[in-house]
């Protein structure tokens, strides 16, 4: 695809200094754009070194950050230029629609499930008895929704995820491929020696607008349900044990593991590899840092990393302290010596003998 420069300043709402008619084939980020790409800068142009930053025949800027760009580059000036370049992206990279409308000949769908408008169910897909679909849900090859489960409208669910019984999918959620909502839960009773798996009559809630990650999975409360609040984002392989009940709008990155019974307030963010232990609470905007052991409830709003997790001053302190650590030895070893050489000094002053 060829669209000259000015075509995309019709679809963005900016204004083009320079060629407007020059050519633009793609849209790729500013180090790896080339003599037929659009690429954009979303702040201080000025720090640039325009001579090695980009090969770009175009570039999307925000309106007055024109002044040092070189006359080689012709340029779109908009109010937001990553929201311009999203749109441009999105131009040049249309979605191709893999799945067709209705049910596939090759699915399974009980005669109890209830399907509403403009569902699209893809191959080998399996819908068990009682299952709910709401207007516009989309359901790819593979995707296995055992009895009871209830999805809300327009939620898409891609190849080969399984939702166990009973579990309830709100509305324009996203659950990537090979995700798992209701497993049994990591419980068991072990006082006779032996394991033995505990309830597991419970279920999962997703509320709406809620995405879980690839190979994320989500088990099923003991006798309540595992809730994950609306707008909440779940990232690639996170574990979510039996009984949570996350807050709204939540950021639960890659590898997050998080324990039985934990409670989270809203806007919480957990960064890469956090582990949560068991029975605690966080508080509501509370940021955990990457690889962060969190043993303890942490307060609202609080920023802690570390294993086990502390506030993130401290943690600095700590760290900080640390680096000095190697000079300090020196230091200590320095003044041992320091110290024996005064010792014996000292006793031979004190030894009869020395005077002799």
């Amino acid at each position: 695809m060829k669209v000259p420069l000015s075509q995309l300043a019709s679809l963005t709402g900016g204004v083009v200094v320079g060629d407007p008619d020059c050519m633009i084939e793609k849209t790729a980020p500013l180090h790896t754009a080339d003599s037929v790409s659009i690429t954009f800068v979303s702040d201080k142009p000025e720090k640039l070194d325009w001579s090695v930053a980009t090969s770009a025949r175009a570039v999307v800027l925000r309106a007055g950050h024109a002044a040092n760009v070189p006359d080689r580059f012709a340029q779109l000036l908009v109010d937001d230029p990553k929201e311009a370049f999203e749109k441009i992206a999105a131009f040049f990279h249309p979605k191709t629609e893999t799945l067709a409308p209705g049910v596939s000949s090759k699915a399974s769908v009980a005669a109890t499930a209830k399907i509403g408008q403009n569902v699209s169910i893809g191959d080998f897909a399996v819908i068990g008895e009682n299952v709910e679909l709401a207007d516009g849900v989309r359901i790819y090859p593979g995707v296995v929704l055992m009895t009871n489960v209830v999805v809300g409208a327009n939620t898409t669910i891609f190849p080969n995820v399984v939702v166990y019984e009973n579990c309830r999918i709100g509305a324009n959620c996203i659950l990537h491929a090979n995700c798992v909502l209701g497993a049994y839960g990591f419980g068991y009773d072990s006082s006779t020696g032996v394991h033995l798996l505990a309830a597991q009559y419970g279920s999962v809630v997703l509320e709406d607008n809620v995405e879980i990650g690839a190979c994320a999975t989500i088990d099923r409360g003991a006798y309540d349900a595992t809730y994950v609040g609306e707008g909440t984002k779940v990232d690639n392989h996170v574990m979510i044990a039996h009984n949570c009940k996350l807050g709204k709008r939540n950021m639960i990155c890659a590898s997050v593991g998080i324990a039985g019974s934990v409670k989270t307030g809203d806007y919480v963010v957990m960064a890469g590899r956090v582990g949560v232990r068991d029975h605690i609470e966080i508080g509501s905007g509370a940021v955990l840092g990457a690889m962060a052991g969190v043993m303890a409830n942490v307060p609202e709003k609080a920023r802690i990393v570390g294993i086990p997790a502390t506030p993130e001053m401290e943690q600095m302190r700590k760290q900080a302290a640390l680096s000095k650590l190697p000079k300090t030895q020196k230091e200590v070893r320095e003044l041992r010596k320091e110290l024996t050489e005064l010792q014996a000094r000292l006793s031979a002053l004190e030894d009869p003998k020395s005077h002799s």
